[in-house]
Order: structure tokens, then C-alpha cells, then sequence
């Protein structure tokens, strides 16, 4: 099976992950991630230099236009930094006035070498990405990031994807630019080892260089172990887990990946022991002392649980999820105060995670004091974002008059907050307050005349009051605003939904 082949083969595994949520997420810099989340300080210094950019250039555009393409182009370029650390180096901002010149990035060993990041949000089943001629000619590869989120001045955690990447030799383009899907890249994990044939055959004499195939990707026994293991292969992973550790016998995240694997075959115990050995090897290494608290939880063995859960909060104490899992082992153990504990706590770090309906109906008791939870998400008086945020989770939990009464408040603070707006105006038509709804919608537009998804709530709104002239027209600008931003399935939609009035319109005339 010769390289390319392989990685279209991994590629098509990917997608079909991609539905499940079953993703390989690794945090060390330089290694192979599929998921990168991005949040906190550094998505703070992001948003600061993206700022700094629309304020330069706000006379070609729009401010908070500006700023969202940057904030998508830096997101998108973040995750490419982490994959490969220390082999590429960032073209200087500084040197670049109007553009990045075709390049995001070039090697670090060699500066001929470009690398192109090219970022978009949407469904991985319908976004597309485009090159131009230009840039095909100064990248070595197109590296492809999609976005989860909706990229705005709001949002405080994204989750980015390692879409895939493209040789720019597979891109036949002389001049104009060129479209392509998900499925048409080639798998992510193959990046770091292509650039780095790449550079070694530009890096050789032109008599070494082998000019008639594309160079072989190594594939040593721990990828094979990772590639078997996300397809749900885990006797074929721990097979080629135990080879890779012949030649890394300290390598701490084989046996954290032995672990995890042992972990999904429900032999909790074995799972234990490779934690053990990732432990003994470094005794800071928070991720075995979570999962082994999950394996513990798992035995009935709550109170060692609960100690392994410590020791990873101790590490690591900004991660909800272990606060969470902590809580249930208190939960079984009868402690409730310290559930209760954790449960705020984690509802502090990620509300999102902590409040949902399955903890609902996992605890009953605590949730029982629904009020009270929904008082621990901490708000400061002044803070608009964290009164659009808590609305954010009281929509997403049904409670859809808590949304509003927080979504109002957010728009006191900031008259401007077109995002407020919008939320309040899906609570509203969720709550039936229709004519309320499409004054929300309104107020989005006059803000933000581009907000596209705007013009499509509002021509839902418009068609329930049988306002069809007025849906009409908000269907149009949506579906021309959607084709401009390249959202292909929503222009569909919205494509269809104009038919349909035509056809509607048709008849009435015909009726009359």
C-alpha cells in the first residue's frame, strides 16, 4: 500500500469518527492531535492580536469583520503551530502589511518551504476550502483546519478540527483558484512525517534525490497501535502497543494508550497495572492518574477513585471533567455536600459540560436545587459575555425565560452585543413570542448587516405571522449572504425555501 493510499484510508476513518465525537486529542506539543481545544489565556492573547489587526486595517473593512477572519485565520494557524512545533517557523506579521504573502508558516530548516493554513466553520460533511494558483505555487502543503464553533468576540472555548492537508504537487492549478472537501484530503497524522521527507530530498544532492516516487511515509508500531485503536481494533492496538514499547521502554504515553485500550475491552484491572507503569515513570503525569480514578470507578472502588481524582486535581486543577467524575464517586459514597462541592466547581471551569441533562437524571437530588447551580455560574455585574454565556446554557437546558431574562441583561450592559441579540431572539421564537422575536432578529441586522443567520430566523419569524413578503426577502439576503461565505448546505436550504414560496406565490395568483 503505498503512502497516499494510506493516508485517504485513515482519512475515510477519520470522517466516520467525526459523527461519534470519538476523537484522538493529545495536548504535547509536536505530536499527532485530531482535536485541539483552544480557550483561556491563550485564546485571550489571540482575540488581543486579532483586535490589534482590525483596528489596522478597519479602513478596508468593517471592524468586527476584520477581526473574525483573523481571529479564524489565527485559530486555524494555532493548531498548526502545536502539531508541529518546533519544524515550522510563523512568517513575521510585521513584514507581511495587507496580506501573508501565500504563506502562513515555512520550515525552520530551510525557508523555501511554505506552509498554507487555511481555516473555515461549518459541517465537515458540506465545508470546503479554496486555493488560488498563487498559493499553490509557494506551499509545499495546504494544511486544512475546520472550525466547530461559530467564530465570534463571544465564544470562550473552540474545538478545532485537523481537517487534513494536501500536497500542493496533487493540486493541478495553473492559474484561478480550486475548491475541495474533507473527504478529498489526505489524513492529518501524515503531515509531520511528509514535510520532513520533504525537507530531507530538498535538503539532498540533486544526484541523491530519488525523482520517481513520492517518498514512503515511515509508519512505525505505535501509529499502527493508535490507527487500530481508533477503529475500535484494541486487541490489534495493545498488539502493536507491546511492540513499540521493545524499542521505548520508558515511553510513558504507550503505556497511558495501553491503558485506555485495556480500559475499552472492560478489563479494568489490566488498564490499572499500564497506568501504574505511566506513573512510575513520571509521577506528574495527570491523564493516568484521571483515567485510572475512571478504571477504579469502574472496579465499584470509589474511594480509590476518588484519591486518584485528588492527585490529578492537584496537577491539573482547571479541568471540569475530573471535578465532575469526582462528584459521582462522592455521589455513590453517600457524600453529597462534596458532590455538590465539585459539581460547582466544575460548573465554574465549563458550565456547558457540568450542566446537562444526563447529570440531571444521574443525580436527581442535587439537581434538585436547579436554582442554586444556575447561581454558581459566576457573573460579574459588568460582564455582558458571562450573562450571554449563562443564557447560552439556559437555552441549551430548555429554560428558555432564565435565557432571556440573561440575555437582556447582556444587552444592558452592551447595547451593541448583536450575539445577545440573536440568542434572545431563537428564546423568544422557542418561547412562541414571535413579533418579539423578529425585533431581536432586527436589532441583530442593524448592528451587524452581514449576520446571515439572522435574516433566516427572521424569515422563519415572518412566515409564522404569514408575512410572506417579508420571509421572502429575508430568505434572499440569507442565501446570497451564505453563498458569499461559502456555506453551501445552508444556501441550499435557504435555496429551497425560496422555491417553495415562489410556487406558493404562483398559486395565490393563480387562485385570484
Amino acid at each position: 500500500m503505498d503512502w497516499i493510499t494510506l493516508l485517504r484510508s485513515l482519512q475515510s476513518d477519520f470522517l466516520q469518527r467525526l459523527t461519534s465525537g470519538c476523537l484522538l486529542h493529545c495536548e504535547k506539543p509536536g505530536n499527532h492531535s485530531e482535536l485541539t481545544i483552544i480557550s483561556g489565556q491563550r485564546l485571550k492573547s489571540l482575540r488581543e492580536f486579532c483586535w490589534l489587526m482590525a483596528e489596522k486595517y478597519k479602513r478596508t473593512s468593517p471592524v468586527r469583520d476584520v477581526f473574525i477572519n483573523n481571529l479564524k485565520g489565527k485559530l486555524g494557524e494555532e493548531v498548526v503551530k502545536e502539531r508541529l512545533a518546533d519544524l515550522i517557523t510563523e512568517v513575521d506579521y510585521e513584514k507581511r502589511f495587507g496580506g501573508d504573502g501565500g504563506s502562513d508558516f515555512t520550515l525552520t530548516a530551510n525557508s523555501e518551504i511554505g506552509v498554507e493554513v487555511k481555516s473555515r466553520q461549518g459541517n465537515f460533511e458540506t465545508v470546503r476550502w479554496s486555493v488560488s494558483a498563487e498559493e499553490v505555487a509557494k506551499n509545499a502543503v495546504i494544511v486544512c483546519i475546520l472550525i466547530q464553533e461559530e467564530v465570534n468576540e463571544a465564544q470562550t472555548e473552540y474545538h478545532l478540527f485537523l481537517a487534513g492537508f494536501l500536497p500542493t504537487k496533487m493540486i493541478k492549478l495553473k492559474r484561478g483558484r480550486i475548491a475541495f472537501g474533507m473527504n478529498q484530503l489526505l489524513y492529518g497524522g501524515g503531515l509531520l512525517s511528509y514535510l520532513e521527507k520533504v525537507q530531507d530530498i530538498i535538503n539532498k544532492p540533486p544526484d541523491v534525490v530519488d525523482k520517481g516516487q513520492p517518498a514512503d511515509l515511515p509508519v512505525d508500531s505505535e501509529s499502527l497501535g493508535d490507527n487500530f485503536f481508533h477503529q475500535g481494533d484494541y486487541p490489534a492496538a495493545i498488539n502493536n502497543y507491546h511492540q513499540a514499547l521493545k524499542n521505548k521502554v520508558q515511553d510513558v504515553e504507550i503505556y497511558y494508550k495501553l491503558g485506555l485500550s485495556y480500559n475499552h475491552l472492560a478489563d479494568y484491572q489490566t488498564a490499572i497495572n499500564n497506568y501504574n507503569q505511566a506513573i512510575n515513570i513520571n509521577i506528574n503525569y495527570g491523564k493516568a492518574y484521571y483515567q485510572r480514578g475512571l478504571a477504579y470507578y469502574q472496579l465499584g472502588n470509589y474511594q480509590m477513585a476518588i484519591k486518584d481524582y485528588d492527585q490529578a486535581i492537584i496537577i491539573n486543577p482547571n479541568v471540569a471533567a475530573i471535578y465532575k467524575s469526582r462528584a459521582d464517586a462522592r455521589y455513590q459514597i453517600g457524600d453529597h455536600q462534596g458532590a455538590i462541592e465539585d459539581f460547582h466547581q466544575a460548573i465554574k471551569i465549563s458550565p456547558h459540560d457540568a450542566i446537562n441533562r444526563q447529570n440531571k437524571e444521574s443525580f436527581p437530588e442535587i439537581w434538585d436545587h436547579k436554582n442554586d447551580l444556575f447561581k454558581m455560574i459566576p457573573v460579574k455585574s459588568d460582564d455582558a459575555i458571562g450573562y450571554k454565556n449563562r443564557g447560552d446554557y439556559s437555552l441549551k437546558l430548555g429554560d428558555y425565560a432564565r435565557a432571556i431574562t440573561d440575555y437582556q441583561q447582556a444587552i444592558k450592559i452592551n447595547p451593541d452585543y448583536a450575539d445577545a441579540y440573536f440568542h434572545c431572539g431563537n428564546a423568544n421564537f422557542d418561547l412562541g413570542e414571535y413579533e418579539a422575536a423578529i425585533d431581536d432578529f432586527s436589532q441583530v441586522i442593524k448592528i451587524s448587516y452581514n449576520y446571515s443567520d439572522a435574516y433566516y430566523n427572521r424569515g422563519h419569524a415572518r412566515l409564522i405571522i404569514a408575512d410572506k413578503q417579508g420571509a421572502f426577502e429575508d430568505f434572499q439576503k440569507a442565501a446570497d449572504l451564505y453563498w458569499q461565505d461559502g456555506k453551501l448546505e445552508a444556501y441550499q436550504d435557504a435555496q429551497a425555501i425560496i422555491s417553495d414560496l415562489e410556487i406558493e406565490q404562483s398559486l395565490d395568483i393563480l387562485n385570484f
